[in-house]
């Protein structure tokens, strides 16, 4: 991955896509027509501009209040759970779109020739649709019931397919995309992984297993549709993230693409969001090395207070570095931790023959290598009581380590925290929504009420509950 930022640099100047010529108008002859110009897009440029707006997903302040990673400081209303009625229509017409688009592209006989330019038209398609298939993921399990098999197909009224059968889908796509690699020009423009083809491969096996694990509410047996998959996935040859060498990772060179938290505390100078005294009390009870580098101190801003009582708080740890973070820090969007937790709890659950203690572990010991402990520090660290496997309450502590290892990937950590109910979060006492409880879902947008009324109308009747932060996707059970 060492040429990631000169080929962002690149393909992002290169522009999105070439000149577009004009459709011949009668009368005027060629007058419209770009000589030079191509209607014909450049791929690479439209994975690199997809792949710069991951850390929309791995650094989701909402999610993460709900998972409490984070508090809000001087202007709390997220954090008290005001309604989380937010438009998805923004991701389908931007990454999404330029996704479908470069799988079109290498698709269409007519242009397949052109774009191959920018890798094999194999290649090219199987990273796009492990792409498209993270991102879709992040979308079902923050509002359920989504479009998929109609989106991205220009229908301008896409039918909800159940979450039930976009996760089905999912799987599907990535083990299609795994298949379809050949032995052709990597994708160039890649900015995530480089061009490397087997880190692809090892991403979305990872992702086979945590979208099977996380239906195991659903399918709890060991011989269900979850165990079935997830061991298919953990059996396949390419393999999944099991070291921090494979932790799949988003570097920004800085300038216009900035990392997100350099943006907040930097660039625009603004301090809206701590880290939260929940994970920091957490990490402080389990005499746990990551506090020192989570934060700016171990001290983490009140979870949930009102406006009246935030501004009370004078000082407070900024997330990371705070204010001395560079705007080319990387973020994680995957990482071999939460790989090995869910091989883990599968393993507990009774799904796989791996041995649960040992991949704990592993996992333990992953996330703390990533964060740059010691081996003096791991070993003390697996050495207590609250921390060990060997005691009881397996689940508890896979889930909570879990939750500790995936900061500050709001998404992931509010999904799991959903799934498991690890580690135990108390809702903020000042929650403005009816329920107090921390919310379960995102509302559908005002943009699908004025723009797929009937259809949208049609998903928040099937909700339990209606259309409401408080009611349960499909796999929260």
């Amino acid at each position: 991955m060492t040429n990631k930022l000169k080929i962002f640099s690149v393909f992002l100047l290169s522009g999105l896509v070439l000149f577009t010529g004009c459709s011949k108008v009668k009368d005027f002859g060629s007058i419209n027509t770009n000589p030079n110009g191509t209607p014909i897009p450049i791929t690479a440029a439209l994975l690199t501009n997809a792949e710069s707006a991951l850390a929309g997903y791995s650094v989701n302040v909402r999610d993460g209040y709900y998972c409490q990673y984070f508090a809000e400081t001087q202007y709390p209303a997220a954090s008290l759970y005001s309604i989380p009625q937010i438009d998805f229509t923004g991701i389908y017409a931007g990454s999404l779109e330029d996704l479908q688009n470069i799988i079109n592209q290498n698709t269409d006989p007519g242009t397949k020739g052109a774009v191959a330019a920018s890798g094999s038209n194999a290649n090219q398609i199987a990273v796009a649709k492990i792409l498209k298939s993270y991102i879709l993921w992040t979308i079902t399990d923050r509002w359920g019931d989504v479009p998929y098999t109609k989106a991205l197909t220009g229908d301008p009224h896409p039918a909800y397919d159940k979450q039930m059968d976009i996760y089905t889908g999912l799987i599907a796509d990535l083990k299609s995309a795994i298949a379809g690699f050949d032995n052709g020009p990597s994708m160039a423009g890649d900015i995530l992984l480089g061009g490397d083809n087997n880190a692809w491969k090892k991403w979305a096996n990872t992702m086979r297993m945590e979208i099977a694990l996380r239906t195991s509410k659903i399918y709890p047996a060991a011989g269900g549709w979850g165990a079935t998959e997830f061991a298919a996935a953990l059996a396949d040859a390419n393999g999944s993230l099991t070291d921090n060498a494979d932790n799949v990772s988003l570097d920004f060179p800085g300038g216009a693409f900035q990392n997100p938290w350099y943006n907040e505390y930097v660039a625009t100078s603004r301090k809206d969001d701590a880290e939260s005294s929940t994970m920091t009390g957490t990490l402080t009870t389990l005499n746990d090395p990551r506090i020192n580098v989570y934060g700016t101190s171990t001290a983490g801003f009140p979870y949930g207070l009102s406006r009246d009582q935030a501004t009370l708080i004078s000082s407070w740890a900024f997330v990371f570095t705070g204010t001395s973070i560079s705007d080319n820090t990387p973020i994680i969007v995957s990482n071999a931790a939460t790989s090995l937790f869910a091989r883990a709890e599968a393993a507990e659950l009774g799904w796989t023959a791996e041995s649960s203690t040992a991949l704990y572990t592993q996992a333990v010991t992953t996330s703390l290598q990533q964060w740059g402990a010691t081996s003096t520090q791991i070993t003390n660290y697996l050495a207590q009581s609250s921390v060990s496997y060997a005691a009881s309450n397996h689940l508890s502590k896979i889930g909570t380590q879990r939750w500790i290892a995936m900061y500050p990937d709001g998404t992931q950590g509010w999904a799991e925290w959903r799934r498991t109910g690890f580690p135990v979060l108390t809702p903020s006492a000042y929650a403005v929504n009816a329920s107090k409880l921390i919310p379960r879902r995102y509302v559908y947008g005002t943009n699908e009420y004025a723009l797929n009324n009937d259809v949208v109308k049609a998903a928040a009747a099937a909700l339990t509950g209606g259309d409401t932060q408080d009611s349960k996707v499909w796999w929260d059970k």
